[in-house]
């Protein structure tokens, strides 16, 4: 199947009938992971960026692989086309999303690829709030960013959706911002492992967490700041809710502090 947005197929100077003509594009190379069959890579029409992002198949050794270890594999563009399309209709801002193609029944070499519209002029929060603890933000400012994330953090969750990478380097904020919460936009990238479901589980709430937190621990946020993400995270009284999410919390915090300390071993060897 191919699917195309109006706008993108006018601007290609061929239209794209099979997904082997997306990966005859060239382009700037960004990121490449041979072994798990995936690049992206930007190119231009008529002057507007885009990102590709190419799937080709994983193996059978793998896909079994990342079972045994207890995690889904990643077998193409699928994840990503499905959350692009959901995250929208949740209210959280990400990418436009501009072509999608897949070919191929067998999960091991199934091929697929998934376009979106380049983000201009837009920042990282992990580069955004990197001089934060040597210079602090006007207090507004960064309080509207920690209400902003846990709103949108929780409409994720609330909408059966859970991220598995959810760090502040995913979410990019739109360039130039004075802290006028009306021109405030965040959009949440990386989706290529997003999963859907009725109800996000326990773990997978705790990991995203625990992923957030972990991210966030060196811009030198305080105990009030981590409190009102909470407050606006789970949308009721604090009191009630550090009460009721007690074990997710505990969950959450453990998660943070084991990948602190797995960051610092890598750091130190």
């Amino acid at each position: 199947m191919i699917w195309l947005a109006p706008d993108f197929a006018a601007r290609l100077p061929r239209p794209w009938r099979r997904v082997a003509d997306a990966f005859e594009i060239e382009g700037d190379v960004r990121k490449e992971i041979a072994g798990r069959g995936r690049r992206t890579l930007r190119f231009e029409l008529e002057g507007q960026g885009y990102f590709l992002k190419l799937h080709w198949g994983v193996g059978w050794k793998e896909i079994f692989k990342n079972l045994i270890n207890g995690r889904l594999p990643v077998l193409g563009a699928a994840n990503e086309w499905r959350a692009l399309q959901r995250l929208p209709e949740l209210g959280i801002e990400t990418m436009r999303l501009e072509a999608y193609g897949r070919e191929g029944r067998n999960p091991a070499r199934q091929r697929s690829f998934v376009v979106t519209r380049e983000l201009e002029n837009c920042v990282s929060l992990e580069t955004y709030c990197a001089r934060w603890r040597r210079s602090p933000p006007a207090p507004p400012l960064k309080w509207r960013l920690i209400e902003r994330v846990a709103e949108m953090t929780r409409r994720l969750h609330q909408g059966g959706l859970n991220h598995r990478d959810l760090y502040i380097c995913h979410f990019l904020l739109q360039q130039p911002w004075n802290g006028e919460p009306e021109k405030l936009h965040l959009h949440l990238i990386d989706l290529h492992r997003v999963q859907q479901r009725q109800r996000v589980p326990f773990r997978w709430l705790a990991k995203d967490l625990g992923s957030l937190w972990f991210s966030a621990m060196e811009i030198g946020l305080t105990r009030r700041d981590l409190l009102r993400f909470l407050r606006c995270y789970f949308d009721e009284p604090l009191r009630k809710s550090l009460e009721r999410n007690a074990r997710l919390l505990r969950a959450a915090e453990g998660r943070a502090e084991r990948l602190r300390e797995k960051w610092q071993g890598e750091k130190r060897g």
